[in-house]
């Protein structure tokens, strides 16, 4: 039976908000140091994609596996890293969650099922293919998630993989957040389908299309159904969440091709507004307890900072270190 949204408890509800707020204070602040030369080597701000993170992450187990993209930050926060090991992480140091060698695009955190991030666009397909096979044939019950933007959706190993989840009836979701551009190529461009998931008719997979994908719960209801039916053996699905990312696509990216008019009229489509606006019309917390969450995740991601930044950077001798299995 599919958990629905409807079910969910006042515990859940906030644990889904605090997780919002996560991500934009760690994202908001992380630009900050960026700017200020802290941050070395690319990163991607998931900015405006919160709720498309959160609806999506939160209904899996936490033995459910999870390939992350380069944009993985709230993908990453939404499956339990630990905060500060993160940032530590991103600013180079040595007690970051991969001792400072991975920085914002290769962070793995295989305790709570992150299999890790990507910077190859398209790079978690065929990896999230083989686990996918291993939980089958182990007979785990453990679904794998593959996430990716819609750029990635262009790549022959999406089409490869998607042929052979399908061959194999694997308990695979590929899940695209469509924030309507790769780099800046918008997708009206580059693609004939308006939705991504018409290409899941070619597999004859099952597709869930999230038309809001800044909906949380609307994201949340997608998820299951997708979980719902990988876990039980009926093969993998293809699901599309539409939202927008607020910043360029990388840190270095003014994101020039897109108008000021366009990126306005998505911010009023705030995702934590809308989930904060429906927390209290629907009496589910009050202003002081939303308040309260506010309050503690800006102080998790300042404590966060202070800690990143009073760490040692890493040696650079561990970078020889963990390449191969013992």
């Amino acid at each position: 039976m599919v958990k629905s949204s409807k079910d969910l408890t006042k515990k859940e509800h906030l644990e889904m908000y605090e997780l919002m707020l996560l991500i934009r204070d760690f994202d908001m602040e992380l630009s900050k140091l960026y700017a200020r030369g802290l941050v070395h080597g690319m990163t991607h701000y998931s900015v405006g994609e919160e709720a498309a993170n959160v609806g999506a992450i939160y209904p899996l187990r936490k033995e459910d596996l999870m390939f992350s993209n380069h944009r993985g930050h709230g993908q990453t926060i939404a499956k339990g890293v630990e905060i500060d090991r993160m940032m530590a992480e991103i600013l180079g140091k040595e007690t970051g969650q991969c001792k400072g060698r991975g920085g914002s695009m290769h962070i793995y955190d295989l305790a709570n099922g992150n299999m890790g991030c990507n910077g190859i666009v398209g790079g978690g397909h065929g990896l999230s293919t083989g686990a996918a096979l291993t939980q089958k044939m182990k007979k785990t019950d453990n679904v794998v998630i593959c996430c990716m933007g819609d750029g990635a959706t262009n790549e022959g190993s999406f089409h490869e993989c998607l042929n052979m989840a399908s061959n194999w009836d694997l308990p695979l979701i590929f899940y695209v957040i469509n924030n309507k551009y790769g780099i800046s190529m918008a997708q009206e461009r580059c693609m004939r389908v308006e939705k991504i998931t018409e290409r899941a008719a070619s597999y004859r997979i099952k597709s869930v299309y999230i038309e809001d994908g800044n909906d949380l719960l609307a994201v949340y209801d997608g998820m299951q159904e997708a979980i719902e039916h990988a876990r039980s053996g009926k093969g993998p699905v293809l699901v599309e969440a539409v939202s927008y990312r607020w910043f360029g696509h990388s840190a270095s990216d003014a994101g020039k091709y897109r108008s000021r008019e366009e990126v306005a009229e998505w911010k009023l489509k705030d995702p934590n507004a809308r989930y904060r606006k429906y927390l209290l019309e629907n009496g589910i917390a009050t202003e002081e307890e939303l308040v309260a969450l506010e309050e503690s995740s800006r102080a998790i991601i300042d404590d966060a900072v202070e800690f990143a930044k009073e760490s040692p950077f890493a040696d650079p001798k561990i970078a020889f270190e963990d390449n191969y299995a013992d």
